[in-house]
């Protein structure tokens, strides 16, 4: 049992999971302020357009009402929250995995930090010196420390 609720421990600390954990509380925070947003803004202006409020938006069967509205809150909230997860999150890692692909660096050089820039600097002028092209190249045993 002790090795059951150690693993457990181990399973729970790990990294995805507490970001995963982390992750779904934010997201969950996301659409509650998205909801709030739709309901009290988006729908009373869409509502104002069409002469209709979206809350009163029902009907009666049989003594069971149909609450219309309140679906189309939901609709429109699904709308905002994947269209900022789209714009914010997928496309910008969708040019960052072609520009991956394609091999070029996702930060430019005029980017750097002042120490990486620096740190470049001296690179270069170490692989001119021992009569080397600058720049990164394959690693071989006189090629010095990663990445310099």
């Amino acid at each position: 049992m002790p090795g059951l609720i150690k693993e457990f421990k181990d399973f729970i600390s790990r990294g995805n999971v507490v970001d995963l954990a982390v992750a779904v509380v934010i997201g969950a925070a996301f659409t509650a302020v998205v909801s709030a947003f739709v309901a009290g803004l988006i729908t009373p202006l869409i509502g104002m357009i069409g002469g209709t409020e979206f809350r009163k938006m029902d009907f009666t069967i049989n003594g069971s009402t149909f609450e219309v509205g309140i679906v189309i809150n939901a609709l429109i909230t699904f709308l905002v929250v994947a269209a900022v997860v789209f714009f914010l999150v997928v496309k910008p890692l969708n040019v960052l995995e072609a520009r991956r692909k394609r091999g070029e660096e996702p930060v430019e050089p005029e980017q750097l930090s002042d120490e990486a820039a620096l740190l470049t600097e001296i690179r270069d002028l170490l692989a001119a010196q021992a009569g080397r092209p600058a720049g990164p190249g394959p690693r071989g045993p006189s090629d010095g420390p990663r990445g310099l």
